[in-house]
């Protein structure tokens, strides 16, 4: 077994008061070689790229890129000098940048790296004073939490971050942090509510302004991306036909899903609504659907969107008397099969 997928962090840990992760706000640094605003601006706008980069390359190199840039502002806050309000931008830019690694380092698989990025981002974080991106890091590391069936444990986390929900100054954040709410209750089998949470989700969302105002990390959360999640809880819920209303919903919305930001995305959405419709009975479609995640699975180098594909697999098999279903088993048994030449 791959002891890099287990979880590190204890539910007794988990917790603990939040207080376990915060200290006081950094104060200046006097030593050194002084740090301004132009470094802070340039730490900011390599973080845009390397958001961008995940979209489009994935998790792998985005992940060596995330930990260099890390080790780049941590020596920076580590040997340079500045003042207390640059010290706030440049702890933030190492949170964030260790909660965009933690999450790559969730997406490879390496679910024990993950957790320890979560922690660095998380005192990181406090070090910033920063309670918005303190709500998102738990909002990342309650989805690794409830994916590895610690429903309490996400919860655990989710409730703190909302302890602070007066200091969150973002709509999207909290409206995340109701979206992994609502898929930590689902996967407690909480139906009442998971629907509730996704109902605040609604709301929370309902009071953000345009995406280019909000937290540049934050922009793919939208209507739809609710709709999607709300899909997902009411189908871990055993309710695949609300699930497919939800997934229509949100691709229909006027505020979509949007299916050209990132492959494993997609991939993982697409999986999640064929199993939808094979629970519904409905196989053509659900065979319709596998067959697209299929397509879309080379190259795409994520461990969430591959146990998406070999977890519908396993349900379709069951169905492999029919005919349009065998055919498609047997495609997959043949692009996983190792080329004999080699």
């Amino acid at each position: 077994m791959d002891r890099r997928s287990f979880l590190i962090t204890s539910s007794a840990v988990l917790a603990a008061p939040l207080a376990q992760w915060t200290g006081a706000p950094a104060a200046a640094a006097i030593a050194g070689r002084r740090v301004g605003r132009d470094a802070a601006d340039l730490f900011d706008l390599r973080l845009k790229a390397l958001r961008h980069l995940d979209d489009q390359v994935g998790a792998g190199e985005t992940y060596q890129a995330a930990t260099t840039e890390l080790q780049m502002i941590t020596q920076v806050l580590d040997e340079g000098s500045y003042a207390e309000p640059i010290g706030r931008r440049l702890f933030a830019a190492a949170a964030e940048v260790s909660r965009l690694a933690g999450w790559c380092a969730h997406d490879l698989g390496r679910t024990a790296a993950a957790e320890r990025h979560f922690r660095t981002a998380l005192r990181a974080a406090a070090d910033a004073d920063d309670a918005t991106t303190s709500a998102i890091v738990l909002a990342f590391w309650a989805n690794l939490r409830y994916v590895h069936d610690d429903p309490g444990g996400a919860l655990n986390l989710i409730d703190r971050a909302l302890a602070t929900r007066r200091r969150i100054t973002s709509p999207r954040a909290l409206a995340l942090l109701h979206v992994r709410q609502a898929r930590a209750r689902s996967v407690a089998r909480q139906p009442s509510a998971a629907y509730r949470a996704i109902e605040d989700a609604v709301d929370a969302y309902d009071r953000a302004g345009p995406a280019a105002e909000d937290r540049p990390g934050l922009s793919w959360v939208s209507a739809g991306e609710i709709h999607q999640s709300a899909g997902n809880a009411a189908l871990t819920l055993g309710d695949p036909r609300r699930a497919l209303t939800q997934f229509d919903a949100a691709l229909s919305h006027h505020d979509p899903y949007d299916e050209n930001r990132e492959t494993r995305g997609v991939m993982i959405y697409l999986a999640r609504r064929a199993q939808a419709h094979l629970a519904s009975g409905d196989l053509d479609a659900a065979v319709d659907a596998a067959s697209r995640v299929l397509t879309m699975a080379n190259g795409v180098a994520s461990a969430r969107a591959a146990d998406s594909l070999s977890g519908l697999r396993a349900d379709l098999t069951a169905y492999r008397h029919v005919a349009m279903v065998r055919d498609f088993l047997e495609l997959i048994n043949r692009r996983n099969r190792p080329d004999r030449r080699r």
